[in-house]
C-alpha cells in the first residue's frame, strides 16, 4: 500500500501540514519495500488553483492513502473522488509516525 502524507519534512519525527492544497510536500511511504520519498510541492506562489494542482500531483504518484490535516477544499476533492484513493483527516498536530499508527489503529476521520 503507497501513503501520502502532507509533510513540513521529510522524515518519521516531520510533522503534518494542516494543509492538503498548500502542503510543503508530500511524503510517499510504501508499505512493500518501506521506501520513504519526499517530493517538494511548489505551490506558495500560485494565487489561485493550488488545490487543483496539488491533487493532480498526488493522483500522479498513485497512492492509495492521502493522510493529512484538514483535508481538502471542493474543487481538490472533486478530483480526488474520482479516484479509488482514500483520504484520512484529522492528523494535523501529529509527526508522520504518529499520523501512520493513529492511521493504522482506525483514529483518524476518513474525509471519503
Amino acid at each position: 500500500m503507497k501513503i501520502i502524507f502532507t509533510a513540513k519534512g521529510d522524515n518519521w519525527e516531520s510533522k503534518i501540514d494542516e494543509r492538503f492544497g498548500r502542503a510543503e510536500m508530500f511524503v510517499l511511504f510504501d508499505e512493500a519495500d518501506d521506501s520513504f520519498k519526499a517530493i517538494k510541492i511548489e505551490t506558495e506562489h500560485m494565487e489561485h488553483g493550488a488545490g487543483l494542482q496539488t491533487a493532480q500531483k498526488a493522483l500522479e504518484l498513485s497512492p492509495d492513502v492521502i493522510i493529512t490535516g484538514n483535508g481538502a477544499g471542493n474543487k481538490a476533492l472533486d478530483i480526488l473522488k474520482r479516484s479509488s484513493v482514500k483520504m484520512y483527516i484529522g492528523a494535523g498536530e501529529m509527526s508522520l509516525k504518529e499520523a501512520y499508527e493513529a492511521y493504522k489503529n482506525e483514529k483518524l476521520n476518513l474525509q471519503f
